[in-house]
């Protein structure tokens, strides 16, 4: 599924980060663990083609990710990565259920209640569904996300920094919840974090 090679980023005026050898299997579940600051969160998003790398080989189901345009890019990246970010960025005028349609449309996807109703019931946001996001609670917002993330059934989840904020049984609920969606659709799952109270969850793990 995903593979790394000789890859780094360097921003303007800044060191280069350089980045170990990685591998993660189709359908595995793996963990970028590293202290603040350490470069996590922008290898997330090389691995979600949200940026480009300046060196190195980044493959994704065999495709190299810094070959393709940035039309052709977008188009892979809706069709077969969901990003569940540090801040859930939800369109704040809409409904949860208009956020989770319009994740389809973005994603070029068939849009339809049918999937959008499944992936609110699985995540227990049901009386949620008509509610602005303005009337939902942060922790709410956050299970919303995950459902955006996941609605477009992808091949590739990644969630950063998901447990930051969380006490300790919220943290393992929201792991949990990761976890079950990434294999209800066969998705192979990578989660960025600092917290360590998550390691013992997952065997393959990139520390930085």
């Amino acid at each position: 599924m995903l593979q790394i090679h000789g890859l780094k980023y360097s921003y303007d005026g800044q060191a280069e980060i350089s980045y170990p050898d990685w591998e993660v299997e189709k359908g595995n579940h793996a963990l970028i663990l590293g202290n603040s600051g350490c470069g996590k969160t922008t290898l997330l998003h090389l691995i979600g083609g949200l940026m480009q790398p300046s060196a190195g080989h980044l493959e994704i189901e065999g495709e190299d990710l810094a070959k393709k345009s940035s039309a052709k890019l977008d188009k892979f990246r809706g069709e077969n990565i969901g990003i569940v970010f540090q801040k859930p960025h939800l369109v704040k005028s809409l409904t949860v259920r208009e956020n989770l349609l319009l994740a389809q449309y973005l994603g070029k996807k068939e849009q339809g209640s049918k999937r959008v109703n499944e992936v609110i019931e699985h995540l227990g946001i049901s009386e949620l569904a008509n509610r602005k996001v303005h009337q939902i609670s942060q922790g709410q917002a956050q299970r919303v996300s995950i459902a955006r993330a996941v609605v477009n059934s992808p091949k590739l989840l990644l969630a950063d920094e998901p447990t930051a904020s969380l006490d300790d049984e919220n943290c393992m609920k929201v792991i949990d919840l990761l976890r079950s969606q990434a294999e209800e659709t066969g998705a192979t799952l990578i989660v960025a974090t600092h917290d360590h109270r998550v390691k013992s969850e997952f065997q393959n793990q990139l520390s930085l």
